[in-house]
């Protein structure tokens, strides 16, 4: 029932710092998956956000479908046919931006993307039996699972494809921090694709350089010390596994004054700074929708929760 499901969650939420590991059963499958609770970003109001409200849409949106939004704030304006788009001039979509500028009454010099809907690409529903997996060889190397959580549903779901800078696997890895991390990444073998062996470098490439670059640079711009629990803090270190320290410390060094919490985060949104880009600022945006998304197919859909702290059955 609804309300069991809301009482239990609401539990979870009176805890800040628990990482809570739940088990959900579909009747659809007769399986049960594990998965990290992601309810802290709704406690936290990371849901609120604009940018989170974007991307949350973008993944939920077929790619027939183009979201009008404003590039600074990734506020949705409007929605517009692919086809109707793509079939214009230069000129035309110049033409059409402007009259969106003029109806919403915005600032001429307001820049506007249009956004193409990628619910295929990010097949949530997909990627939920390998999470346990994850999970598991995560905590075995002692790093928390949420990051095993948060990169599969963001890299390449339930696909194993390049990226067009030649990351590849469930954790889409570079070739040569594969090998750095002691995969076998040659002509004849890629062990990239190897679910078990990407999610172990994945976790060893946080433990031993995400990480740790993480609380150091922090140090450096601004004499900060986390915790390393805090929902920003691991967003921080999502933003290193994919741009990359020096990209990240780079931006950083563009800092009037030193920010923490959900104001740096904020912050790197709104900015670029050398291959620190806007690829590199969606990352932690994607992961945060991705996460909601998982939310709401668990509560839509499943018809168990187990704490697995308690192991206590919630039905939905």
């Amino acid at each position: 029932m609804k309300k069991y499901l809301f009482y239990f969650l609401l539990l979870l939420s009176l805890n800040s710092t628990a990482q809570n590991i739940i088990d959900v059963y579909f009747f659809d499958d007769s399986c049960s998956h594990e998965m990290i609770d992601p309810e802290m970003l709704v406690v936290e109001h990371w849901d609120t956000l604009a940018q989170s409200k974007f991307w949350k849409t973008i993944i939920t949106t077929t790619k027939d479908t183009c979201v009008i939004n404003i590039a600074s704030t990734r506020q949705i304006l409007d929605y517009i046919n692919k086809d109707i788009w793509f079939d214009q001039s230069d000129e035309e979509k110049k033409a059409f931006k402007d009259s969106v500028i003029d109806y919403y009454c915005l600032d001429t010099n307001t820049r506007l993307y249009i956004t193409t809907g990628k619910k295929e690409f990010y097949q949530i529903e997909q990627v939920i039996p390998s999470l346990e997996t994850a999970i598991n060889i995560f905590q075995e190397n002692n790093v928390d699972p949420w990051f095993a959580q948060s990169i599969l549903l963001i890299e390449s779901p339930a696909q194993l494809k390049y990226s067009r800078v030649g990351a590849y696997g469930p954790f889409q890895i570079m070739k040569r921090v594969a090998r750095d991390m002691g995969l076998t990444v040659n002509k004849y073998v890629d062990e990239r694709k190897d679910f078990n062996k990407s999610a172990f470098a994945a976790s060893e490439l946080l433990r031993t350089i995400c990480i740790p670059q993480a609380y150091r640079i922090l140090c450096n711009v601004g004499d900060i010390e986390p915790q390393g629990d805090e929902l920003w803090f691991k967003l921080l270190v999502l933003h290193i596994y994919h741009a990359g320290a020096r990209n990240v410390e780079s931006l950083l060094s563009q800092l009037d004054q030193p920010l923490q919490g959900m104001e740096l985060i904020k912050w790197m949104w709104r900015n670029e700074y050398g291959n620190f880009k806007n690829a590199s600022q969606n990352y932690s945006q994607i992961a945060i929708a991705a996460m909601l998304t998982l939310k709401d197919i668990v509560i839509s859909d499943c018809e168990y929760i187990f704490d697995c702290n308690v192991n206590n059955p919630i039905e939905n």
